[in-house]
């Protein structure tokens, strides 16, 4: 098996918070391969946008990597020097922000931002960057490029604003661009715009993308690949038609059962309580308090990976025993273990 384009190892990131050290994401393992979708889901506040930073090496005081390696193309990002992380962002890794108002200087024209991008790293003479700019606005089907050049980020719609930072991402053609919540606070006709877009730019330059969402449906329409995020862990990862099909664990099934589409004047399923906060887990499996399905080890200890194969992999008693070691995933579980063990122990009914 090649390497991947992308493999991160055990990555925790946090926050220096009151003299202590409190993990956001939490010994996170996953790799992409070159012209793949993986989508990393979650509710808010589950350590996705965090992950991203991370592998950007965005990660300010007083916010910091714990440990862990990103290891891009066979080079670990992770310590590198500033100034060869800059040679990477942008060149070989972009980055679309979910909020393109923020993430466009409100003071200069959206071509000058882009011919900045391609001037930093080389890619054209300050002659030719204008001509290359406009060249980019109409890849992403922004109408008019050669008008809208020259014009400010207010003046642009959501939609429009979020196709000048996607042009600005593959000004340099990187070889893996991160999405995150690309299509936040647009419409439904603009989003589903947008990915069609992405998805075709993918097909067309063989770009390796890390999508990340909390919605199912971008997920069914976009991936290959899914990593499920909960509290700053991956609690499950599978190729995206099984997952769907046969979720394993009990946070991924309630996220799939949230899902409007059921019988008219049914309620809608909901998923009680909410993601606890960096400081404040509790004990054992993060999910616990949640979970329909828990049961006596789940508050003890935070479960290992059980491997079914074929890329399948879940953090969850209900499959394997193992239990994670010092932070780290401890071996793989097994499903008759999992059965023995469960015989043992009596199920607390949900909430």
């Amino acid at each position: 098996m090649s390497e991947p384009l992308l493999r991160v190892e055990h990555l925790t990131t946090g926050f220096e918070m009151g003299g202590r050290f409190v993990p956001a994401v939490i010994d996170v393992s996953f790799h992409l391969a070159k012209g793949e979708t993986l989508c990393l889901v979650g509710e808010s506040g589950s350590g996705k946008s965090l992950t991203a930073f991370s592998i950007m090496g965005l990660v300010d005081p007083p916010g910091r990597i714990e440990r862990g390696q990103v290891v891009f193309k066979g080079r670990d990002l992770i310590g590198l020097p500033e100034r060869e992380l800059q040679r990477v962002r942008g060149a070989e890794i972009a980055l679309v922000f979910q909020e393109p108002m923020t993430a466009l200087n409100p003071v200069f024209t959206i071509g000058s931002q882009i011919e900045e991008t391609l001037r930093v790293h080389g890619r054209a003479t300050r002659r030719d960057a204008r001509a290359r700019a406009i060249e980019l606005l109409d890849a992403v089907r922004v109408p008019e490029p050669d008008k809208r050049v020259r014009d400010y980020p207010h003046q642009l719609s959501g939609g429009l604003r979020q196709r000048a930072l996607i042009a600005m991402a593959l000004a340099c053609s990187p070889d893996l661009l991160i999405a995150d919540e690309p299509t936040t606070a647009l419409d439904v006709t603009i989003q589903a715009q947008i990915l069609e877009l992405l998805a075709d730019l993918q097909q067309r330059l063989g770009l390796a993308l890390l999508l990340i969402t909390h919605d199912l449906g971008v997920v069914a329409q976009m991936a290959d690949r899914v990593a499920v995020m909960y509290a700053g862990r991956i609690v499950e990862e599978s190729p995206v038609a099984t997952l769907f099909d046969d979720p394993k664990h009990p946070y991924t099934r309630g996220l799939l059962g949230s899902i409007p589409g059921g019988a008219p004047g049914s309620r809608l399923v909901a998923i009680p309580g909410t993601v606890p906060a960096p400081g404040a887990l509790p004990p054992g499996c993060c999910f616990t308090p949640r979970c329909p399905s828990r049961f006596e080890p789940c508050p003890t200890a935070h479960p290992g990976i059980t491997d079914f194969g074929g890329g399948r992999t879940v953090k969850c008693y209900l499959h394997g025993p193992a239990v994670e070691d010092d932070g780290e995933d401890g071996g793989n579980g097994s499903r008759n273990g999992a059965t023995e063990l469960a015989k043992k122990t009596k199920s607390v009914p949900g909430r």
